[in-house]
């Protein structure tokens, strides 16, 4: 599922700024799609610990995923 959100990561980002505002033009454009370093940058941003970014990313995944 994660593919089909990295192959349309330029409208996916948008949903991804949504979900996460903290995440900047520059962070959405340095993840590129890549689900490790949108991870981290939520983790960065937020404060989360890696098991509720785990949680965040499979709802977004589930959700946007197809």
């Amino acid at each position: 599922m994660w593919d089909q959100i990295q192959g349309s990561w330029k409208q996916m980002s948008g949903k991804a700024k949504e979900q996460w505002g903290k995440l900047t033009d520059d962070d959405l454009t340095q993840i590129a799609g890549k689900r490790d370093q949108l991870a981290g940058k939520i983790q960065e941003r937020y404060g989360y610990a890696k098991d509720k970014v785990e949680d965040e990313i499979k709802s977004f995944e589930s959700r946007h995923g197809g």
